[in-house]
């Protein structure tokens, strides 16, 4: 009986993904047949960027969790401590993880269970990653109350998760094939507690923008960019992220020298040609050297010059733009230029 389901659940995703839906309504719509299922108090999928493994939106079920958990649950997913994180179920490359299978120290420990979940009377979770070809393009938290996540529900969602995967690639290379994103560079002014200390006008526009995709989304990603940066090594924490018409923006975290409190500036700019390209070579499934073969490419080298540069022969080179060809959908360089750096007047033009 569940193989019959999964078998239904992967064909009726692959109907949603032929019928060109951005991610958000991809992933609302994929929602409602995976709940009809796999039952839960709350749900939340969240888009990931291959690259940098940082949420980019999120998509919500039917019961929301309240607004001012949120933020309990960004500190968590970003603090570096919590177990179980997307990001490091990702570089895990594990598919499914339940709270239940950590052992009591680890799971007595999790913020997420005792800052957000037993507070909401909800008590097991399970988080299940969209992965294909070695690729994290998302994935979904399931939160229920008594009744833990069964090895049938899991075996399920382990069977379609994937097609979700796929579902959800073929979506962002669609948005980030479109018109490069557009308004103005934004500061954003984050508080120790997770406040919104001041912004620049054009910040108010980014607040609208993310809004647009649930209200409060704009303060929840800035205080995970806030966390982010109080937790990198680095001090800085970067990321991108998709507002409600699924334009990208570059974000960037990083502490406030010579305030009297832990301040965080966000910078926010929209996403150009050049810093899309990384998540198209992923979204298009791109080998490594395709990738190199491709950046080669969009610069303008000649296939003589891309060989000298990559130390490989001329025929190699044809070999790998006829494969890159094939995935991405084209004929030419020119039209691989013009899909993967879509209205950039700046790519440089073609050399044979």
């Amino acid at each position: 009986m569940w193989e019959e389901r999964a078998y239904y659940a992967r064909r009726d995703i692959a109907a949603l993904a032929a019928e060109g839906l951005g991610v958000s309504d991809l992933h609302a719509a994929a929602i409602d047949l995976i709940e009809a299922w796999v039952g839960a108090d709350l749900t939340c999928w969240a888009t990931i960027d291959p690259e940098t493994l940082v949420i980019s939106t999120m998509t919500s079920g039917e019961s929301r969790i309240p607004s001012e958990y949120e933020p309990r649950l960004a500190e968590a997913e970003y603090s570096g401590e919590e177990p179980h994180t997307f990001a490091n179920l990702a570089q895990r490359k594990l598919a499914m993880a339940r709270l239940s299978d950590l052992p009591d120290r680890d799971r007595n420990r999790s913020a997420r269970l005792n800052n957000v979940w037993r507070p909401l009377g909800l008590d097991q979770e399970l988080r299940v990653l969209f992965l294909t070809d070695g690729e994290c393009w998302g994935g979904a938290g399931m939160v229920r109350a008594g009744r833990d996540f069964t090895d049938r529900e899991t075996d399920f969602l382990a069977t379609v998760a994937p097609a979700i995967a796929s579902a959800t690639r073929l979506a962002v290379r669609s948005e980030a094939s479109g018109s490069t994103s557009t308004g103005h560079p934004a500061i954003v002014v984050i508080g120790s507690r997770g406040e919104l200390r001041a912004l620049t006008p054009a910040g108010q526009e980014w607040r609208d923008r993310l809004d647009q995709i649930a209200p409060g989304r704009f303060m929840v990603m800035m205080q995970v960019m806030a966390v982010g940066a109080r937790a990198a090594s680095s001090d800085t924490f970067r990321a991108r992220l998709r507002d409600a018409r699924g334009q990208w923006a570059i974000l960037e975290a990083s502490p406030l020298i010579g305030g009297d409190e832990d301040q965080i500036a966000v910078s926010i700019e929209p996403a150009s040609g050049d810093q899309l390209i990384s998540l198209l070579f992923a979204a298009y499934g791109l080998t490594a050297r395709e990738r190199e073969v491709s950046a080669e490419v969009i610069a303008g080298h000649s296939t003589s010059d891309i060989a000298g540069r990559l130390f490989i022969s001329s025929n190699t080179v044809q070999d790998h733009l006829k494969s890159v060809f094939g995935k991405v959908g084209v004929r030419s360089r020119g039209e691989l230029v013009a899909r993967l750096r879509p209205n950039d007047s700046s790519a440089p033009k073609r050399v044979s």
